[in-house]
């Protein structure tokens, strides 16, 4: 008689133990004394006591995200490092738009067949990401779907949880018309915009991960894993000067159209003044291949930006000058808070 069992069926708990064994140290290394479970517990626990001397009425600030199809070119390129860096990216510029700090994050791996050398390089790069960011990797899950995902495929998604002080919460009800519009530079697509990108280059530029691009002396491959910019440390630092910022966006899948009016109050519009910012030659090279109008580029990608803040003249004077010890990050001043319903519009 045949014995069928479950690994037998494609799922391999040694394997999985295999995995916890190579990422447990490193994870660990970014616990702080109010975490209170190990890896392998049921739930992940957090001592809030001592941060919560710190604020009057605290709120909990969380959200989800991933990679999307950007792990199919670590896929290509054998190279998944640098994920888990975008992942730790993606979920902590969502809460810090709000003005909360970034607490612990949960991340969630799924696969076809759990390969723990790629699992360790996911984890790893989490863990880079959190210790630069004072975050907690608290704890995961690890799942092992054959048939539900093809061979070699992996997803990665995290949920973060923060903390903001409730009357301090960034919303967006304050901006006005007059306002000024500020930008951080992205890093290049971040972690949207890779469904069109990777059509456009591999498709129809017939481009391959090892295509040497001049223009940026790299492969093709070492600019789309180009890792998502974490903008934690300038923005926390920023609030803590209360110079007055309105509003925060960061811009993720949809571009500066689709996420700047998302903190917009009723009767404003923003105006985004194209060439005040950085604009990689990657993105170029998309409008090109794809024939992409300015509508289409800039609600699809990123375009350069990668966050974007709002306040009065003089708040943006004084984020400028409080930034003057964090070298690696600028502001670029793209934009004014106009009347209007909503709308960004692109000017010349």
């Amino acid at each position: 008689m045949t014995v069928i069992d479950y690994k037998s069926a494609g799922v391999d708990i040694h394997a999985g133990n295999e995995a916890v064994k190579r990422i447990k140290k490193a994870v660990e290394s970014t616990f702080s004394s109010q975490v209170l479970t190990d890896i392998g517990a049921f739930g992940a626990m957090y001592d809030l006591k001592a941060i919560m001397r710190d604020y009057q009425q605290p709120v909990l600030v969380q959200s989800i995200d991933g990679v999307g199809t950007k792990a199919m070119i670590a896929r290509m390129m054998n190279k998944f490092d640098t994920l888990g860096m975008d992942l730790v990216s993606a979920t902590a510029n969502d809460i810090i738009v709000l003005g909360a700090k970034p607490l612990t994050l949960l991340d969630y791996i799924a696969n076809d067949k759990l390969r723990p050398h790629i699992i360790e390089q996911l984890v790893l790069g989490m863990v880079k990401a959190c210790r630069e960011n004072n975050i907690a990797l608290v704890g995961g899950e690890t799942a092992e779907m054959p048939g539900t995902y093809l061979p070699g495929e992996h997803d990665l998604a995290g949920v973060i949880t923060g903390v903001v002080e409730k009357d301090r919460a960034i919303l967006g009800k304050d901006i006005v018309p007059g306002d000024v519009v500020l930008a951080f530079a992205s890093s290049g697509l971040h972690t949207n915009g890779y469904s069109l990108a990777r059509k456009l280059l591999f498709e129809v530029g017939k481009l391959s991960v090892e295509s040497y691009l001049p223009e940026l002396q790299r492969t093709l491959g070492e600019v789309l894993l180009e890792p998502h910019i974490n903008y934690t440390r300038p923005v926390l630092h920023l609030l803590q000067q209360s110079i007055g910022i309105k509003g925060m966006a960061h811009i993720t899948g949809g571009g500066m159209l689709e996420n700047i009016p998302r903190i917009l109050p009723a009767g404003c519009g923003v105006e985004i003044k194209k060439n005040t910012w950085p604009i990689q030659p990657l993105f170029n090279m998309l409008m090109q291949l794809g024939h992409l109008d300015d509508l289409e580029s800039y609600r699809t990608f990123n375009m350069g930006v990668g966050l974007v803040l709002i306040g009065n003249q003089q708040c943006a004077d004084d984020a400028r000058a409080a930034l003057a010890n964090f070298t690696a990050f600028k502001l670029y001043e793209i934009g004014q808070v106009v009347q209007g319903e909503g709308k960004v519009v692109l000017c010349a």
